[in-house]
């Protein structure tokens, strides 16, 4: 069923500044020492070569675990005793519960009610405090925020945390130092921390000749119509395989701000593509990719990517689908 995102209209809009080049160069010291750097390799996508960055194969199945340790590892260092909080679709949470059992530090994450199954498992082999709330991020963040003003502790965003795009930045600069010849990045779009991060190592490494474009699924694209003049109250959320992707985004938020500065371009895939995406991938190239990740393939593969001859490449950013969900994919008819 659609929904909007009604709950931003009665909250303050939380006020984040960009990264520093001190908050980039701690994320790269802390990942480049806890983190095996993942590798990009060459897959045939329908004929055409295409770098991807394998970060499917990170310790929790996502590169969200760069930005979650760098923020975890941050607050840590501000505060030893002090604990922290996060709302998630599942990914981000999962990068908190590792990030913070690895460092000592106690952590809640809540996740919606209809959270993606595999992500809930996972998250429950942590020890963490994990509530699910409501029936979508929206409401889990705002229960999140709630008791984070109620228990004064540090709230950390997926998306909408400098000392989290600082960690996602590291994506990019361990895939340009391992295919220095990419031309063109294809990032998928939930609240924008991966592609914010991308974008903020880009210009710091000078290769702003490399072209990035954002992909949304079109059930769920929030920044895709903020960046067009929609109020992020009036954005319509319908169900998506790529629930990473699903709700993201606030009012006012940084990472809003450094995609519309940057100008890059956002498309939007239908479901049916990244559905189809998932099997693909699985079948021709032996990868498990989850619909977030599976998108950015999605919008390569089906042209709506204005560029059919440089030397493209996309971030494979989680491999956390459900056995259930990726068996259906996997006989669902292509046609």
């Amino acid at each position: 069923m659609a929904k909007k995102s009604g709950y931003r209209l009665n909250m303050m809009i939380r006020q984040v500044s960009a990264p520093t080049n001190a908050q980039l160069e701690h994320a790269r010291e802390i990942i480049a020492r806890t983190l095996t750097p993942t590798p990009t390799v060459t897959i045939l996508a329908r004929g055409r070569r295409v770098f991807v960055k394998l970060e499917n194969l990170q310790v929790t199945g996502s590169f969200k675990v760069r930005g979650a340790l760098a923020a975890v590892h941050a607050a840590h260092e501000s505060d030893p005793g002090g604990a922290v909080i996060t709302a998630s679709a599942g990914n981000h949470g999962l990068g908190v519960a590792y990030a913070s059992n690895l460092l000592g530090v106690r952590a809640t994450v809540v996740v919606p009610a209809n959270a993606s199954v595999a992500k809930v498992k996972k998250l429950s082999t942590f020890d963490i405090e994990l509530i699910q709330f409501g029936t979508s991020y929206d409401d889990a963040q705002a229960h999140a925020l709630t008791l984070a003003e109620e228990r004064a502790i540090r709230f950390i965003s997926p998306f909408n945390d400098s000392d989290v795009i600082a960690g996602q930045s590291t994506v990019f600069q361990e895939m340009l130092q391992q295919a220095p010849e990419l031309e063109h990045l294809v990032v998928s779009v939930g609240g924008g921390g991966l592609i914010s991060g991308t974008l903020l190592s880009r210009d710091r490494q000078g290769r702003s000749d490399i072209r990035v474009t954002g992909v949304q699924p079109e059930e769920s694209s929030a920044l895709y119509h903020v960046l067009r003049g929609v109020a992020m109250s009036d954005v319509v959320h319908r169900a998506t395989i790529a629930d990473g992707l699903a709700g993201g985004g606030d009012e006012g938020a940084i990472t809003n701000e450094i995609i519309a500065k940057s100008g890059v371009d956002l498309v939007l895939v239908p479901e049916k593509e990244i559905r189809h995406a998932v099997r693909e991938i699985a079948e021709n190239n032996g990868l498990v990719m989850e619909g977030s990740a599976a998108a950015s393939y999605a919008a390569i593969t089906a042209n709506r990517v204005d560029d059919p001859s440089s030397r493209i490449g996309f971030i494979a950013s989680g491999r956390n689908i459900s056995h259930e969900l990726f068996v259906e994919l996997l006989e669902e008819p292509l046609n």
